[in-house]
């Protein structure tokens, strides 16, 4: 049972980003039909800097829905049941997770909490136990097995499995959802582990799509002071 760490991969995008979003601001405002636009604005007829001014000035406005016709596709591996339990509460996203119930758990990885990997006797208690949920799990399989459950025996053994095990999942979000999710995730308020797969996905976007991920993170970073609260803050930032 190998120690895994967080993985994010982008495996899908919607293309030419910026003239969708552009031509879908532009609409909006504009009298004619933007459908006849975005050839224009994929063939470089106006210019990536003038429509990535024009998106960031209209979205320091408010107004931001036209983002979301813009999606990105992650794979992530690395990461236990604790934090997808915490991901799938992002209500306007897509989920694809690694089953428990077909796949085999009897050598499953696991995630390690820094707190434990730093203090050697909680670290092999933590690795104790885990091996003994591997042998509970392969035991209760074999039992159920020999008395007929057979492939069905999985979805049983299962609730040995503690949060601390390694899951796979594929997470699609559109810009603004993404937004909301890196407010929050991005936060030093957030617990560490999907803080880093935050802050990987973060990456990512700032890099296919600047003129909209340039200055998404948690709050602060954009507010440029803490909207916590003085019992919450970590005093990155001033207080309001």
């Amino acid at each position: 049972m190998p120690q895994k760490t967080c993985r994010v991969e982008l495996v899908a995008s919607t293309p030419n980003p910026m003239a969708v979003i552009y031509a879908a601001f532009r609409q909006c405002y504009h009298a004619g039909f933007v459908g006849d636009m975005h050839t224009k604005l994929v063939d470089g007829d106006i210019s990536e800097e003038k429509q990535a001014a024009f998106i960031k000035k209209v979205m320091e406005s408010g107004h931001a829905s036209p983002i979301e016709h813009v999606s990105f596709t992650f794979a992530i591996e690395g990461v236990s049941r604790a934090l997808t339990h915490q991901l799938v509460r992002h209500r306007i996203a897509s989920f694809s997770q690694q089953s428990q119930r077909y796949v085999d758990g009897s050598n499953f990885d696991y995630i390690l909490p820094p707190a434990f990997a730093k203090i050697p006797e909680a670290k092999a208690r933590f690795e104790k136990f885990l091996d003994e949920v591997g042998d509970a799990y392969q035991e209760l399989k074999q039992i159920l097995e020999e008395n007929g459950r057979g492939e069905k025996a999985k979805e049983d053994a299962r609730f040995v499995l503690p949060q601390a095990t390694e899951s796979k999942i594929v997470v699609t979000m559109n810009c603004r959802s993404l937004l909301n999710f890196f407010e929050h995730r991005c936060c030093t308020r957030a617990q560490w582990e999907i803080r880093d797969m935050a802050n990987q996905m973060l990456k990512i976007c700032r890099t296919a799509l600047p003129c909209v991920f340039e200055d998404a993170g948690a709050r602060c970073e954009k507010l440029k002071y803490c909207p916590e609260g003085e019992k919450f803050t970590c005093g990155r930032y001033p207080l309001p």
